[in-house]
């Protein structure tokens, strides 16, 4: 699996400034995994206070990982699919429902497309793996973004690191 995007495409415009080409792949090597961990360090436990001892858990070690890397190896952004058992106490016990989570984006790479590439590649991930839909726990302040992509909120909100979430999901 390997997306290339631009900014430029993100913007609608090829006159865009800063064009940054990027490539979003599954993170299967140790260099890619670490740069996943660091995004998420970057932009969980730095910017918005989550405790690293939550961030990250024994899901890492089963989940597909992606990565949203810049040309020059600079990592953009990341996000992980759990699925299976791992996904079950997710998904309403739906085995046939991914769960997609950890997506995180640096601020640099905020407003490129690199979010929405990156939920698209970890669709991509869970249909490669039969299955039938992905689910995921929103920030109550993202529920636009991630409806503008298909995901549809359903149940109350709760709270999740202390912030208010929403539970969504999208039909494959």
């Amino acid at each position: 699996m390997t997306t290339l995007g631009t900014d430029a495409e993100a913007a609608g415009s090829a006159e865009a400034a800063g064009t940054v080409a990027y490539e979003v792949r599954e993170a299967l090597e140790p260099a890619d995994r670490d740069a996943c961990f660091a995004v998420r360090r970057a932009v969980f436990v730095e910017e918005q206070g989550v405790p690293q001892e939550i961030e990250y858990d024994t899901y890492d070690t089963t989940a597909v990982h992606v990565l949203a890397v810049r040309a020059d190896g600079v990592p953009l952004g990341t996000g992980r699919l759990l699925h299976g058992a791992d996904a079950v106490g997710k998904t309403g016990a739906d085995a046939s429902v991914g769960s997609l989570g950890r997506l995180a984006v640096t601020r640099a790479a905020r407003g490129l497309g690199v979010g929405a590439a990156l939920v698209r590649a970890i669709e991509d991930a869970a249909r490669e793996r039969g299955l039938a839909a992905v689910d995921l726990h929103a920030q109550t302040q993202a529920l636009g973004f991630y409806e503008r992509l298909g995901y549809e909120a359903y149940g109350p909100e709760f709270p999740d690191a202390g912030m208010p979430h929403r539970a969504m999901r999208r039909a494959l």
